[in-house]
C-alpha cells in the first residue's frame, strides 16, 4: 500500500474514533498514548470549544503598595545605653556658649560671685544624700521670676567640675523655657518632641564642653504641657537614662500658677525651693509650702541676698 493510502486510512480511523467520542453511547477504544516529557505549564481552565485566541490569560496578580499615612522612624525604638560613653558617641554635641551674666563658673576658672556658694549647696545635697536616696532633684518656686533656671543651671555647673561626675540638666518648663539661653544650647529637639514620638533619646540629650554636663532642652513649643508631662513617658525616661548619671537636675515652671511642678516632682527624689530675697510674698511661700508638702522638699535656697560682712559675696 502506498503512503498515500496508508495516511488516508489513518485519517479516516482518527474521523471514526472523534465521532465515537462526541456519542456518549459509542462503545471508544482508546489506546494509551506514548509518554512524552514535557515542562508542566499551569494556566487558568479554558472552556470547550473556546477559540484560543480569546481564552483568558493566566495574568500574575499586581500587589499594589500603598503610601502609609504616617512614617514611622527607622530607630524609633527605645534606644538601650549601657554606659555613659555610648550616650557620648550617640547624642548632640552642638557648641554651647554660656551666658557670662548667669553662670558663676567661668570658662577661665576665675573666682567669681556665687561660686562658692554654689559649692556649698553641692555638699549639703551630698550630705543629704548620706541618709536617703537622692539623685532626681527637682529645682523650682512659688512664683515666676524668683531665680530657679539660675540655681539649676549653676547647680549642674557646679557637681560637672568635679572629677568625673555625670549630670544631667533637664528643662521642664515648656512655657516658658530658660535653661537653653543660660547654656547657649539650642532648645529642640527636646523633651516635648520626645515625650510626642518625635525625636529619640539620642537625638534630644547634648553634651557640650562642659565636663560631664549632659542638657536636655524644653524643646518646641505645646498647648498643654501638664497632659503632656503626665503621659508616664517622663518615667520611663528618667528610669531609662537616669542610671548612666550620678544626678538628674530638673528645671521646671513655678509651683503656684500652674499643676506642672508638682508632676515632675512626683518623679523626683528630691524639691529644692528657690526664694527670692525681698521680693516673694510670705503668703506665695506659704502656699507653695503646703502645695509641696506631700513631696520630699529638701531645702530653700534663698537667691538675690545682698552681700554681708562676715559672710562673702552672695549670688544674685
Amino acid at each position: 500500500m502506498s503512503k498515500v493510502h496508508e495516511a488516508l486510512k489513518r485519517a479516516q480511523e482518527g474521523r471514526s474514533l472523534w465521532q465515537q467520542n462526541e456519542n456518549p453511547n459509542a462503545r471508544t477504544k482508546v489506546e494509551a498514548a506514548p509518554e512524552i516529557d514535557a515542562p508542566v505549564v499551569a494556566a487558568a481552565p479554558v472552556s470547550v470549544g473556546t477559540p484560543v485566541e480569546n481564552a483568558p490569560k493566566f495574568v500574575a496578580p499586581v500587589i499594589e503598595r500603598k503610601t502609609p499615612a504616617f512614617t514611622v522612624r527607622s530607630d524609633s525604638k527605645p534606644t538601650q545605653f549601657l554606659r555613659f560613653e555610648d550616650l557620648l558617641k550617640r547624642c548632640a554635641k552642638p557648641a554651647w556658649v554660656l551666658d557670662p551674666n548667669t553662670v558663676v563658673f567661668g570658662a577661665l576658672n576665675q573666682p567669681m560671685v556665687g561660686t562658692e556658694q554654689f559649692r556649698t549647696l553641692r555638699s549639703r545635697l551630698y550630705s543629704l544624700r548620706e541618709t536617703s536616696p537622692l539623685k532626681k532633684v527637682l529645682i523650682t518656686s512659688a512664683l515666676a521670676g524668683e531665680g530657679k533656671s539660675f540655681v539649676a543651671a549653676n547647680l549642674a555647673l557646679a557637681i560637672a567640675r568635679e572629677r568625673e561626675r555625670k549630670v544631667l540638666l533637664i528643662d521642664t518648663d515648656f512655657r516658658c523655657p530658660r535653661l537653653h539661653t543660660i547654656l547657649g544650647a539650642p532648645l529642640s529637639p527636646g523633651l516635648s518632641d520626645y515625650l510626642l514620638d518625635q525625636a529619640t533619646e539620642s537625638e534630644i540629650i547634648q553634651h557640650g564642653q562642659e565636663g560631664n554636663l549632659c542638657f536636655i532642652g524644653a524643646g518646641n513649643r505645646e498647648s498643654n504641657p501638664s497632659e503632656l508631662l503626665s503621659n508616664g513617658k517622663l518615667e520611663k525616661f528618667l528610669d531609662l537614662i537616669g542610671s548612666l548619671f550620678d544626678w538628674v537636675i530638673i528645671d521646671s515652671p513655678p509651683c503656684l500658677p500652674v499643676a506642672d511642678a508638682n508632676i515632675v516632682a512626683s518623679l523626683s527624689d528630691g524639691v529644692l525651693l528657690v526664694v527670692r530675697a525681698g521680693s516673694t510674698p510670705s503668703a506665695s511661700l506659704e502656699r507653695a509650702r503646703k502645695d509641696l508638702q506631700k513631696r520630699k522638699v529638701v531645702g530653700v535656697v534663698l537667691n538675690a541676698v545682698e552681700e554681708a560682712d562676715g559672710y562673702g559675696p552672695y549670688y544674685g
